[in-house]
């Protein structure tokens, strides 16, 4: 069988081929969505921004550091013997230790009993005030971009669920997530481990044998550099400005106390 004619001669249908669909453009990025969004770098998958372990972890490291080797500069620079240094760099750790993690404790567990007593308040307005707070979410719909009647479905939808409407009402108010709250007692533990660490650093040298202040104050250093790389790697911002933004801060405070254990070691002899 033949096909009519095209440019004046026939075709068999064997061996014509089927029509092809037009080749598909590459999407755009702002237009991709499931895989091919994958494919082109599309992520959710964010950092830790709520400050549950970072905040701990890098304080306490940061303070425990720069603590304990400005006190080792303070009294090496004022002459005293390694014994002495020594001393007094084992009681600044293990006090400085206890000290944040009992701290951190305390401050994150009144953090969490004033939340969850907010949290308590709301839930009674919830209850006590149902129109009223159906209301009040409608307008944060509208804030968002929704026009009237939609926020006012959508409101009317989320407050069926009393338990999804004070989640949302303490997101709004609050800025927190109820059900998400920080562990006191990991915040403590990560604190008081952290500034352990970090209060060891320029110990180390007089532990192994040292008798000279300046191989603490270099491996303080490098310490610092490199603990700022690593929380501006975390942190995404450039690794180096951070690593030299923390030495910087960290070598004043050394400074400081050195200068004035200088001077009084000078004065008293």
């Amino acid at each position: 069988m033949l096909e009519p004619p095209r440019d004046g001669k026939y075709t068999p249908v064997s061996e014509q081929k089927p029509d092809q669909p037009p080749a598909h453009k590459a999407e755009r990025p702002s237009e991709a969505v499931g895989a091919t969004a994958l494919s082109l770098g599309w992520s959710h998958r964010h950092r830790d921004v709520s400050g549950g372990t970072l905040r701990p972890t890098v304080f306490g490291a940061v303070d425990g550091l720069v603590t304990n080797a400005s006190l080792i500069a303070g009294v090496g620079g004022g002459g005293v013997s390694k014994h002495a240094i020594v001393l007094t760099g084992v009681a600044s750790l293990v006090a400085g230790a206890f000290s944040m993690g009992s701290g951190e404790y305390i401050s994150v567990t009144n953090q969490n009993e004033l939340v969850q007593a907010e949290v308590a308040l709301e839930q009674t307005m919830l209850a006590r005030f149902p129109a009223a707070e159906q209301a009040e979410l409608a307008d944060y719909f509208r804030e968002y971009g929704a026009d009237s009647a939609t926020a006012t479905r959508m409101a009317a939808a989320v407050s069926k669920d009393p338990d999804t409407a004070l989640r949302l009402h303490t997101r709004e108010e609050l800025g927190v997530d109820p059900d998400e709250l920080p562990s006191p007692v990991l915040a403590g533990a990560m604190s008081l481990v952290a500034f352990s660490a970090g209060a060891l650093v320029p110990l180390l040298p007089y532990l192994l044998g040292a008798t000279v202040l300046w191989f603490s104050l270099v491996l303080t250093a490098i310490a610092l550099i490199c603990g700022g790389m690593v929380v501006g790697r975390l942190t995404g911002r450039p690794v180096l400005r951070s690593g030299l933004r923390q030495f910087a801060l960290g070598a004043v405070a050394i400074g400081i106390t050195y200068g004035i254990g200088t001077l009084i070691g000078h004065t008293a002899r």
